[in-house]
This record gives C-alpha cells, sequence and structure tokens, in this order.
C-alpha cells in the first residue's frame, strides 16, 4: 500500500503525513458496480482511490438518478468530507465504474490533519474546487446542451476513466444516469450510430475514435 500511496499521493503530501495514512487507514478493493456510499448512510471514512473510477449520483425525491462527476485515482471525494467534518448522511450515492482500490482515512483524522498538515489543508480545498467545477460543468450541460450532445459527453467520459472505447452499460443504465427516458437514449444512440460516432450491440457500446 505504502507505495501505490507514494505514487498517487506523493506530489501532494509530505512524508510524515503519507506515513500517517500507511498506518491508519485502511485498504478497500471492490468491484465494478459495488456501492461504496449509499444514500441516507453515516459515512465513517474518507477514501482516497489508488486505481480504478467511482461514479457519484444524486438521486431526487422520485428515485431517478443524475451523474454528478466521476473520481479517479489521486482524488478524494468533497461530498465525503463535507459528511465526514459535518457528521452528517450521505446526499450521494457512490458506486464503482470499474474494479478499483482504496485507502478508507477514519473520519476523526480529517480535523487533526487539517490543522497539522498545510498539504492536507490543500488537498481538501483543491478536491472542494475539483467537484464544484465538475458539478457545474454537469448543471451548464444539462442547461445548455442538447441531449443529443449530452449522451456523447457522457459517452466520452465513461470512455476516458474506463481507459477503452467499448462502454458496457445498457440503454437504460445510461437513461438512469442522465436522467431522462430509455426510448430517448435508444433513439439517440440510433442517431449517433447512423453518423458514424458509435457501434451499438446487444451488451456494450463501441465509442469511435475521431
Amino acid at each position: 500500500m505504502q507505495e501505490e500511496l507514494t505514487n498517487n499521493y506523493g506530489h501532494f503530501f509530505e512524508t510524515d503525513l503519507l506515513d500517517e495514512i500507511n498506518q491508519v487507514g485502511f485498504l478497500k478493493e471492490v468491484k465494478q458496480d459495488d456501492v461504496l456510499i449509499e444514500i441516507g448512510s453515516y459515512v465513517k471514512s474518507m477514501p482516497l482511490l489508488l486505481t480504478g473510477a467511482i461514479k457519484i449520483l444524486r438521486q431526487d425525491n422520485d428515485g431517478d438518478e443524475l451523474l454528478l462527476y466521476f473520481l479517479e485515482k489521486g482524488d478524494t471525494c468533497a461530498m465525503t468530507l463535507t459528511c465526514c467534518m459535518g457528521r452528517t448522511k450521505s446526499e450521494i450515492r457512490a458506486i464503482a465504474e470499474t474494479d478499483a482500490k482504496l485507502i478508507m482515512i477514519p473520519i476523526e483524522k480529517m480535523e487533526e490533519w487539517s490543522s497539522k498538515y498545510k498539504s492536507w489543508r490543500n488537498f481538501v480545498f483543491e478536491s472542494y474546487h475539483s467537484r464544484l467545477n465538475e458539478m457545474l460543468d454537469t448543471i451548464d450541460s444539462i442547461a445548455f446542451l442538447k441531449m443529443d450532445a449530452r449522451l456523447l459527453k457522457y459517452l466520452n467520459e465513461k470512455a476516458r476513466v474506463s481507459e477503452g472505447n467499448t462502454i458496457y452499460s445498457t440503454h437504460q443504465d445510461i437513461a438512469y444516469e442522465l436522467n431522462t427516458s430509455r426510448v430517448v437514449v435508444s433513439r439517440l444512440l440510433k442517431k449517433l450510430e447512423n453518423m458514424g460516432k458509435v457501434q451499438l450491440h446487444r451488451n456494450y457500446i463501441i465509442l469511435n475514435n475521431e
């Protein structure tokens, strides 16, 4: 764990902090589609992502979901930080987009490290800033992009975080994450296929490189 921790976070944290993380953190490995954090649950530890990707989703009162952003290696989740610091229930759902490996940090270390290590404070502030920008980007997409452009942007992002051009999602899965209907997604995917941007298969989608 020490080597992976240093490779991913050594440019953020000083040696003393890396040593503390290695001592108090515990390694967690998850499989694709595993739920890490559920809406309404109390967050008892904060994740530092070593490998893979995690998707962060928001749910409305009707149970419909919307993809907010992806976490990748070297990231943490600002929404999780907020829950940890405030001892409040989670307002997001975190699901493994790919197989992933994380270091889980006990919440009692959050405040201690914020006063003890400048690098930790900077990391927390930078995480808030990055996640805010990603959520603003999501809002901009909803407000200003047509659904076909949103769909293509979503597919490109899924391909990027999975480091490949094959997307293993059903039309219904995509509809959930874009907060639209399966019929709309299927129609627009067919349109994208006719434009030569994707190849549709029974259980997966291939994004054509441009």
